[in-house]
């Protein structure tokens, strides 16, 4: 059995959120060489100091851990553990265990130990909060992370929900279309977050459902759960709900798939909005606005999240995408090249298997765009 891991505090400097820009370096050489004209200087320079301030704060680190693991030092006598059930802009609501919900602000340093990401706060976490009255306070510490659902947003990552141990991807069958490259992009992100996923295809109503069997079959061989469903019809509504049943699961799409419809279907009395898809662009229409942790009274948590507009993969490098798809791995050892791509180079064992049949095109059409990047067109 491992020895287990130490803990140890460290002073870690975060800079200054607000102050006035330190004098240049070279203002002596500039007023030798060009005079003392005011419009040569901006009025708001400090003249004084070296270097942009900094200030110190104390967190808790566990020996091995990475720094966004690191833990803020705070007094737990003062503070409530809960569990963040929605957070949307400088606010959110944290429950406690009794049930009571505290609308909550984020400590300002708190805010700038996540700087490398979108979000300090997300809808799922567990936190540590200081009570300022019966209903709100500040949260002071994020507890670390399992199971994530997280995507690449301008070079930053956007974690859309944090501990939860399963992923449903709803698409739909039609209106809007099935999108596979879409599916395939959120099983890499499951895969690297650590959740299990569940592949959805709602709407089988407005297909002959045979058709989908192909497709169910893929993601079957894959290791997936896949469950065909219809709210209009009630199909497939009993096994979906026996699959999130006393898991905690987010529920991850684009918009107009019907994510808000199947929880409606599933737990009567949720009454959450729903839209319809767009007449003129064929996509759906944003109708839930923001993450939100929703209890089932058969078991379980669920959040319903907003339809994605984008999903870059965040932590994922070219090299490594070939290791998400299982189904290349019999093939790769033949290939040629040892460092083979599968895009371009000659006796490929893997393009060789996707001509015989034996990996689906689609599959590999969704390897090609995730190796050059390419944004999946999920727009709402």
């Amino acid at each position: 059995m491992s020895e287990k891991k130490r803990k140890k505090k460290l002073r870690v400097a975060f800079r200054k959120n607000r102050q006035k820009r330190t004098r240049s370096n070279d203002l002596t050489r500039t007023i030798r060489d060009h005079g003392t004209e005011s419009a040569d200087f901006v009025t708001g320079e400090r003249l004084t100091g070296k270097g942009e301030l900094t200030r110190y704060r104390t967190v808790i680190s566990t020996d091995g851990t990475p720094a966004d693991s690191w833990l803020r030092d705070v007094d737990e006598t003062k503070c409530l553990s809960g569990r963040v059930i929605s957070s949307a802009g400088l606010y959110s609501v944290v429950q406690v265990d009794d049930g009571t919900r505290y609308r909550c602000t984020v400590r300002r340093v708190l805010r700038t130990m996540f700087r490398e990401s979108r979000n300090a706060v997300v809808a799922g976490d567990r936190v540590l909060f200081q009570p300022s009255n019966e209903d709100q306070g500040v949260i002071e510490r994020v507890d670390p992370r399992r199971g994530t659902i997280s995507r690449c947003t301008q070079r930053r990552e956007h974690v859309i929900v944090a501990n939860v141990d399963r992923v449903l991807v709803v698409t739909s069958a039609d209106d809007p279309p099935l999108k596979t490259n879409l599916i395939d992009r959120f099983l890499v992100s499951a895969e690297t977050g650590q959740v299990r996923p569940i592949v959805c295809i709602n709407k089988i109503d407005l297909v002959n459902p045979a058709s989908l069997q192909p497709i169910a079959g893929l993601y079957g061989r894959l290791g997936c759960d896949v469950v065909l469903t219809s709210v209009l019809q009630s199909r497939g509504l009993v096994r979906l709900r026996h699959l999130l049943t006393g898991h905690e699961t987010v529920l991850a799409g684009q918009s107009g798939v019907g994510k808000s419809s199947l929880l409606n279907a599933i737990q009567p009395g949720l009454a959450l909005k729903t839209g319809s898809v767009s007449t003129g662009s064929g996509k759906g229409r944003h109708t839930t606005r923001r993450a939100e942790l929703l209890p089932l009274r058969f078991g379980g948590w669920v959040v319903d999240t907003p339809g994605i507009r984008q999903f870059a993969l965040w932590d994922v490098i070219c090299e490594d995408v070939e290791g998400f798809f299982i189904e290349f791995r019999p093939f790769v050892a033949l290939c040629r090249f040892p460092d083979c791509s599968h895009t371009h180079e000659s006796d490929c064992a893997v393009k060789q298997a996707v001509h015989d049949n034996l990996i689906a095109s689609t599959r590999y059409e969704s390897y090609l765009r995730l190796v050059s990047d390419e944004q999946v067109p999920s727009s709402e």
